[in-house]
């Protein structure tokens, strides 16, 4: 039998419904991809769920929730060549992760794909797909698509080696937004992440945003900007945010957040290489 060379990565927590729907695709695709089921601690009947209906699916459980860092575990567990990862409200195109593997055989340089997205039962287009194919930083010949700085992880494909070289998802992001951190990262480290539009995956987002989601990508943003953006930037960001903490709800609970992170992140700074530093200047202001 050949060996798959794309493993799934599901990270979930109390979703266990939405999640067998994640599972029930996975399991349809052709590829028949290796899954793996990294349970944030969830208090449902999640773990249940997977051992009565999905008993070919690995499962990895956590007893807390570890956010992002999931998926690191994850990655380090499956020993397929590319992982790619959904949510457990996101599932692949038939064929998708094949192409994706053909792009990262064919492209050495490549260290993530990032998918064209459907969202919904209506499979309309993200809006980000639109942005990820106009990058300014445009394509270089090595890749096979637009060198980008923002993906969605439910949209992503990695190949394993240049997601550990990079150190994965960042601890200090936790959750929201840490995409943009991870691609920084691999360029930094001279890895390609290009977005692919022949790669398609499927997003049934529940309707309405978690409470608060706002307040954690601002906050996430600015650790972004103190772990790796040059410090003018950062402190420009952070007293805007400080002035509008004086009357917006959202912006205090964000700043308290940052400053409890602040001198983690000052000890983890590292820089942008100044050519990656120019090249999402160019993206920050499109």
């Amino acid at each position: 039998m050949t060996t798959p060379a794309v493993g799934v990565v599901v990270a979930t927590r109390n979703r266990a419904d939405t999640l067998a729907t994640t599972l029930e695709h996975l399991a349809a695709l052709p590829e028949r991809p290796p899954v793996l089921v990294v349970d944030n601690g969830s208090t449902d009947h999640t773990r249940a769920m997977i051992a009565e209906c999905f008993p070919g699916v690995d499962l990895l459980v956590h007893p807390v929730n570890r956010g992002a860092l999931a998926r690191n575990d994850g990655v380090r567990a499956l020993t397929t060549p590319y992982i790619a990862f959904s949510d457990d409200d996101s599932w692949w195109r038939e064929g998708a992760l094949s192409r994706a593997a053909r792009l990262l055989d064919a492209h050495p340089r490549l260290g993530l794909v990032t998918a064209q997205v459907r969202v919904g039962p209506e499979e309309r287009p993200d809006p980000l797909n639109a942005v990820l194919a106009a990058s300014p930083v445009g394509r270089a010949p090595d890749l096979p698509g637009p060198e980008v700085f923002g993906f969605l992880a439910c949209a992503a494909v990695v190949r394993r080696s240049a997601f550990l070289d990079a150190g994965g998802f960042h601890p200090l992001i936790f959750f929201g937004g840490e995409e943009t951190l991870l691609a920084y990262d691999l360029t930094a480290r001279g890895w390609g992440v290009s977005y692919c539009a022949e790669v398609v995956a499927h997003h049934n987002p529940a309707p309405a945003p978690r409470p608060g989601r706002n307040a954690v990508m601002r906050r996430n943003e600015l650790i972004g900007h103190w772990l790796r953006r040059p410090l003018p930037l950062a402190f420009r960001s952070t007293a805007r945010l400080l002035a509008e903490a004086a009357c917006d709800p959202e912006a205090r609970l964000a700043l308290r957040g940052l400053l409890a992170r602040l001198p983690a992140a000052l000890r983890q700074r590292r820089p942008l290489p100044p050519w990656v530093e120019e090249a999402v200047r160019r993206v920050s202001a499109s």
